[in-house]
């Protein structure tokens, strides 16, 4: 576990334990990076970045609202990951149906709204190619069944010979991996430590 999963998880427990002061750091700290992940991301999308704090505000009422569901004996990061990506992708809906009026865009529409130009698309799979290939090879061999040939937890750890636990498990790494790859944390140089 790095040491800013190990600190955030300490201080959700702690706040089990009633150390509001431990909770309110790492929500603080976590605010911090949310606000640059979304507001990086917003633009991505094509949106307006003046919502950046409206949705980092949603993502941790999410978080404090639902800290009861995560369970300290699993990592904190895919729990705390899901809850802000349901929250943007809410946003990002709800900002694209302000922005066109009344339509209604469901996460098919927003995809292929998003999907990048046919002669891009060769380009783009380069990419992906080059990001995937930087993983460590059992990561590197799930990313590869489940997001690229798009095979089911269950086929893929059948083809791999792993649990579907463990499939799962690469797979959240490898997605923090690519995920930290995109996003250096706040503050730090890409490659340096904190």
């Amino acid at each position: 576990m790095d040491p800013l999963e190990e600190r955030w998880a300490e201080a959700m427990r702690a706040e089990r334990r009633g150390d509001t002061a431990a909770y309110q750091r790492f929500l603080a700290e976590a605010a911090t990076l949310f606000r640059r992940v979304v507001h990086n991301r917003l633009g991505r999308f094509g949106l307006g970045t003046a919502e950046t704090e409206d949705i980092v505000q949603e993502i941790l009422i999410g978080l404090h609202t639902k800290r009861h569901t995560w369970d300290p004996g699993r990592p904190l990061m895919p729990w705390l990951h899901g809850i802000a990506r349901y929250k943007f992708l809410d946003a990002a809906r709800k900002l694209r149906r302000e922005a066109s009026g009344t339509a209604d865009l469901t996460i098919d529409d927003l995809a292929d709204a998003l999907a990048a130009p046919e002669e891009e698309r060769e380009r783009a799979l380069v990419d992906v190619d080059r990001h995937i290939a930087q993983l460590p090879a059992g990561q590197r061999g799930v990313v590869r069944a489940l997001a690229v040939e798009g095979l089911s937890p269950q086929a893929t750890a059948r083809r791999l010979n792993l649990s579907e636990g463990s499939v799962r498990v690469l797979f959240h790494r490898a997605l923090k991996a690519l995920w930290n790859a995109a996003d250096p944390p706040v503050g730090n140089e890409r490659g340096r430590k904190p």
